[in-house]
């Protein structure tokens, strides 16, 4: 008791400090005494609790966003009534409320940026001081909390702990109670590859991040929530990994669970139950300081990236505009979401929840693997992982962690920026196809996933329509008129490039290109940066390179092997993904410098993932040292091969051993 009544003090002087600044920044407020400031913060704190109960029952009928509007007008009532009933406090009323909450906000963000605090330990900070009065039920039943950290490769896992700059993990790992070692991604390397299998135990049919499909004239785009929709309901079973009871938060798929927070596949259907945000919507100053620190990260983020252009560090990209506002949008206000949302279901005992985050993934892209601003990102989900390990200790049930991620990331000069065209103008010049026949979509589209799901409710509820919503690059149809199936279809998924031939029937063999399209092979072969293609043939799917060609199926090689450089796994990798349904007819990968590790996107994309080379198919996988990976699931390197694998030992940590075995 005596702890908890320290900790709130704790918690209110920080507030009434900021209330005194208010005071004196505004004309519209006037707190006569320092006392008079920490009793507004009482207040603030007591109608905040007395609130909260009403606000929770009303937000279980209304969405997330209804639920975001309610928040930010109790925030404001809060606040005026705060200053309104506290004797000897001076207020010109709403504007003057309004005011006071923004500068009360930044003061706060200052204030824990001094002290060093982690970021998100307020957004939880009273839920983890009523967590220790609650009487501890199912600790012979640990629940299991499943943290993705998007795009992280092994080896700057491995290297960031070895350094100690990551506490919670280092500290992990160097006490024995976790066990970090790496699984392989196989081709594609992409998140919605990796999330099906990992939620839902197959990916079969996904060959790239983005794809055309032949039989139905559809491109799809797993960052589009109706396509994410369809991905989904082609791979689930009903029994995926959150089926029994869990929370999906902030994924591409749900993994079936009952509960599924901004989870795109099911974002038409809205974000999730309007009052599992409600700590974060509702909570006094909470959501201001949030979106306060998403500004801070916008000026950041255009600090560091003219730093890169003044220093001429290469290779690199230009970090637009648009990008600026999405790193301060998915960096901070979707991460702070996300920690929200968790410490409320792991202290309402949910048995199992997965939840990704972005951030280290997407700076990764524009920025560089193992840049500064990367590591950082990294060191602010270690963070992240400090929290929740404090809301563990609070929460009702017994909670273990494993942390993973979906695929690595490799690093190197762009297609565009080592040839000067990209991949679509070099395909349409050796296929001799006008710019009129072609649909091409080689932006940078995987980053805008998360905001994509955040806007479908969003407009969906002002349309009165389900449709889903897409920004970013991939929101045109491109140059072909509707109706029309185009001659060729180009897509860039990381440094894997994608071929199609709409109008040849069914998959295109080398026999075919070569009658209609005889010079886009060499012509393909020759250019800066592509180290092999792989297409169809009598003899099964070919990885043809400048100097010979590996029989995938046979593993027959004549002349020189394209494959050598990406080690022994390529082969039947590539002969996995050539042979799903809507595989392109030519596949085109880039090369791998040795020396260096790098690769070359055929996006503008300075670290990429998708297919072969670097550290794209090195993902992590940490976890409790007593909850060993079953031997039999090994290949023979001692690696868990392929997501599905690993979601076969995800359920057997979990309980569900007979229908892991049987996966």
């Amino acid at each position: 008791m005596g702890r908890d009544v320290r900790d709130a003090l704790l918690a209110l002087l920080p507030t009434a400090f900021a209330l005194l600044v208010a005071a004196w920044l505004l004309d519209g407020l006037a707190i006569p005494r320092w006392w008079t400031a920490l009793l507004i913060a009482v207040v603030l704190a007591a109608a905040d609790a007395l609130c909260r109960w009403s606000l929770r029952a009303l937000s279980t009928r209304i969405g997330a966003v209804a639920t975001l509007v309610l928040g930010i007008l109790v925030q404001v009532a809060l606040i005026q009534f705060a200053l309104l009933v506290v004797p000897g406090v001076d207020t010109s009323g709403t504007a003057a409320a309004v005011a006071t909450m923004l500068i009360v906000a930044l003061v706060l963000t200052v204030i824990r940026w001094l002290l060093g605090v982690n970021d998100s330990g307020y957004l939880v900070a009273d839920l983890i001081r009523r967590g220790r009065r609650l009487p501890v039920r199912d600790a012979d039943t640990p629940g299991l909390v499943i943290v993705q950290i998007d795009g992280l490769p092994y080896p700057v896992l491995q290297f960031a702990v070895a350094s100690g700059n990551l506490p919670t993990l280092t500290r992990w790992v160097r006490s024995r109670e976790y066990t970090l070692q790496r699984w392989w991604a196989r081709v594609p390397s992409t998140t919605p590859a990796s999330q099906a299998g990992l939620l839902h135990g197959r990916n079969d049919g996904i060959p790239a991040f983005r794809w055309y499909e032949k039989d139905t004239g559809r491109l799809m785009v797993a960052n589009r929530p109706a396509d994410t929709a369809v991905i989904e309901e082609r791979h689930s079973d009903g029994r995926g990994l959150l089926a029994d009871g869990g929370v999906s938060v902030s994924n591409m798929f749900s993994g079936d669970a009952p509960t599924a927070l901004m989870v795109m596949s099911r974002a038409q259907r809205g974000l999730g139950p309007g009052h599992s945000y409600l700590r974060f919507f509702a909570s006094p100053f909470v959501l201001v300081r949030a979106l306060l620190r998403t500004v801070g990260e916008m000026i950041k983020e255009v600090f560091q990236g003219r730093q890169q252009r003044l220093r001429g560090i290469e290779p690199r990209v230009d970090r637009k505009a648009s990008y600026v506002a999405l790193r301060g949008l998915t960096n901070v206000l979707l991460r702070d979401v996300n920690v929200a949302v968790v410490a409320e279901h792991m202290m309402a005992g949910a048995p199992v929840i997965f939840v990704d985050f972005v951030d280290y993934d997407e700076i990764a892209h524009h920025a560089g693997v193992v840049r500064p601003e990367s590591l950082a990102a990294l060191g602010g989900l270690d963070g992240v992982l400090a929290t929740l390990e404090k809301v563990a200790a609070a929460a009702t049930r017994d909670y273990r962690f494993v942390v993973l991620s979906d695929h690595g990331q490799s690093q190197g000069a762009t297609f565009r920026q080592l040839t000067g065209r990209s991949l679509e103008e070099a395909v349409r010049a050796h296929a001799f196809v006008a710019a009129s026949a072609t649909l091409a979509e080689t932006g940078t589209a995987e980053v805008w996933g998360p905001l994509n799901a955040m806007l479908t409710e969003v407009m969906a509820r002002r349309r009165g329509a389900a449709a889903g919503v897409l920004i970013g690059p991939d929101r045109g149809k491109g140059a072909v008129p509707d109706g029309e199936r185009p001659e060729l279809v180009v897509v860039g998924s990381g440094n894997l490039g994608l071929v199609w031939f709409p109008r040849i029937e069914g998959r295109a063999p080398l026999e075919t290109l070569n009658e209609h399209f005889p010079r886009l092979i060499p012509g393909l072969l020759a250019e800066p940066g592509i180290g092999f293609v792989v297409v169809e043939s009598a003899r099964g799917p070919l990885a043809i390179g400048p100097g010979g060609v590996h029989v995938l199926a046979e593993g027959v090689i004549e002349g020189e092997d394209p494959l050598a450089p990406f080690g022994h796994r390529a082969a039947g990798d590539l002969l996995r993904v050539s042979a799903m349904t809507h595989a392109p007819d030519v596949y085109v990968h880039s090369t791998l410098d040795r020396n260096t590790g790098e690769v070359h996107a055929f996006e503008e994309l300075v670290g990429c993932h998708g297919g072969l080379g670097g550290w794209q198919n090195e993902a992590v996988l940490l976890h409790p040292a007593q909850w060993p990976v079953d031997p039999e699931l090994l290949d023979e390197e001692g690696v868990l091969y392929g997501a599905e694998t690993v979601h076969r030992q995800l359920l057997r940590w979990i309980g569900r051993k007979e229908e892991a075995r049987g996966s």
